[in-house]
């Protein structure tokens, strides 16, 4: 591959945030309690999310950090700018549903939410910036969770297409990019934080997590419909955390290890693209002797309304092995892998592969052959704020080598990429571990892990070469 290679005409190039790391504006304006207002810092923080330990249970003095996050609420304009002057062609963001709909049963949305959004997308638009929505990223009214027992319930799946309307009619004509669910599959490996799951003593966890992915998969198909029918000119899209399964070694056993745990990956996204449920989710089904409750009509409605691109994050691949006492094991994005010897890790142990997005681009476009969409990649590091900046060349050279893979993917390989918006383009706070630190934005922020800070924006060293690479369509990478 020679250097001065182009993106297509039209490429989405930008960064993604989302509400519950990012926005803030806990309370202000009518603003309901949501999953986030209730996960903590610290020890507890995993127990939660995993729905083992009820966020009723914490003690008083807890700290919450995505109540504040970075308040992107109340700075939305510094931080748009921010995105102007870089170039942005697109920035993906959630909406708070709580922010819409307190409780989410409201019969009207609340004015003051809507207006709050849609003064960030007509700037955006202003500025030629194409809004991409997450309608649910991680996030839904609390009041859901402790009335209906969150997506257990099919009367959930009402509220969402409630909430999911509000959205496609005011936003109508400004709005063009939509994904129904953040990285849906993490509902299967944080049940809390993906989907609000408390679970009850003595409940069959694997039979809830798959009644709840089956609501979920109702509600995108049908939202999906919804947008369609409000705007023919939307494309809506699902969302998977991405990432290859490599085997550990040639062995059979781990070459079909590595298969089948692709299968998880892939079990939403087959059902999204291709309408039904594959063979192989039917059979793990019945031999999880898990009958799932199902309406007359789900199966056809699923067949009927397919999302119209695949988007995904990538941070990095995993690699797996059929023998459970080899290998060390090392962390990831939530799902743990073991240490592939041929890769470089994050200060976090994610492991850095470029060629496995490469990897991942061809798989996904060979199996659905639809446009596909990297909405989150980048790497978190802890970031030295030095006389107003951050000389982060670990974070350009990441950003670089994943940027020249995709390239390849779009100009050798053939796989249609709509764009890329990289994760926490500002500073957020971290899903996972609710820390500042991990930080993966183009932006400083001012703000440490217990909380403390001014807030401020700072320009990093990454900020000005991200300018550089979009205001050339990528024919400046190295």
């Amino acid at each position: 591959m020679t250097k001065n290679l182009v993106f297509p005409d039209g490429f989405l190039w930008g960064g993604a945030t989302a509400a519950n790391q990012y926005e803030g504006g806990y309370g202000q304006d009518g603003k309901g309690k949501a999953i986030v207002d209730v996960l903590p810092a610290g020890k507890n923080r995993k127990s939660v999310m995993l729905g083992r330990l009820d966020y009723k249970n914490l003690d008083e003095d807890t700290i919450y950090p995505g109540r504040e996050a970075v308040d992107f609420y109340n700075h939305w304009e510094e931080d748009i700018n921010h995105m102007i002057e870089m170039g942005f062609k697109a920035y993906r963001f959630s909406i708070s549903w709580s922010r819409i709909f307190p409780t989410g049963i409201e019969e009207e949305p609340s004015e003051a939410g809507l207006a709050f959004y849609e003064q960030v997308i007509d700037k955006l638009v202003a500025n030629h910036i194409e809004p991409v929505v997450t309608i649910c990223h991680f996030d839904m009214p609390l009041h859901l969770v402790e009335t209906y027992g969150s997506w257990r319930s099919r009367k959930v799946i009402d509220a969402y297409l409630h909430y999911s309307e509000a959205l496609f009619k005011r936003f109508k004509g400004k709005v063009k990019y939509w994904i129904t669910f953040n990285e849906i599959n993490m509902l299967f490996h944080l049940p809390f934080m993906g989907a609000g799951i408390v679970f009850q003593e003595g409940e069959d966890e694997e039979a809830v997590k798959y009644q709840v992915a089956h609501n979920e998969l109702v509600a995108s198909a049908l939202a999906t419909k919804l947008a369609h029918e409000i705007d023919e000119k939307n494309q809506v899209g699902c969302m998977l955390a991405g990432g290859q399964y490599y085997p550990y070694s040639s062995h059979p056993d781990d070459v079909f290890d590595a298969m089948d745990k692709n299968r998880n990956i892939f079990f939403f996204s087959d059902i999204q693209v291709r309408g039904h449920y594959p063979n192989y989710a039917k059979k793990k089904l019945e031999q999880l002797g898990i009958q799932l409750q199902m309406e007359p009509a789900d199966e056809e409605i699923l067949q009927k309304y397919p999302v119209d691109f695949i988007s995904f994050s990538y941070y990095s691949s995993r690699l797996t092995s059929a023998d459970t006492s080899v290998g060390e094991v090392t962390a990831g994005n939530v799902i743990h892998s073991l240490r592939n010897e041929h890769l470089e890790a994050s200060e976090w142990g994610w492991q850095i592969d470029p060629k496995g997005l490469r990897t991942t681009l061809n798989v996904l476009y060979e199996r659905y052959e639809k446009p596909l969409f990297i909405v989150e990649n980048g790497l978190g590091a802890k970031d030295e704020l030095i006389d107003g900046t951050v000389e982060d060349d670990y974070r350009i050279d990441y950003l670089n080598k994943h940027m020249k893979a995709m390239r390849d993917a779009i100009l050798i390989d053939g796989v249609d990429l709509i764009g890329y918006t990289s994760w926490g383009c500002i500073d957020l706070i971290s899903a996972s571990t609710g820390e500042m630190s991990k930080r993966y934005g183009y932006v400083y922020v001012d703000k440490d892990d217990t909380g403390q800070g001014t807030l401020n924006r700072y320009p990093k060293k990454s900020y000005y070469w991200y300018k550089d690479i979009i205001a050339s369509n990528g024919a400046s990478l190295e």
